[in-house]
């Protein structure tokens, strides 16, 4: 038997430097863990396959500096 899996879409997760005040809020809010902070704090996308397109980090951050692009519904 063959199972057909669908591919996600995978986001362009775009983090504005000069907006982050480096608050941690994105990183403490993804449920798949999807950022960490670099050593000045400043979240890093390092698992940015994970990414469900719940919207958490770009809804809760306080700045505006996070903003998911591409087509949620596009099969990768």
């Amino acid at each position: 038997m063959v199972v057909a899996t669908k591919k996600r879409a995978i986001p362009e997760i775009v983090i504005n430097e000069a907006w982050c005040k480096k608050c941690g809020i994105c990183i403490a809010t993804c449920p798949t863990k999807v950022f960490e902070a670099k050593k000045d704090g400043f979240p890093l996308v390092v698992r940015g396959d994970a990414c469900t397109w719940c919207d958490l980090c770009e809804l809760k951050c306080p700045d505006f500096a996070i903003v998911l692009r591409g087509d949620r519904h596009a099969q990768g």
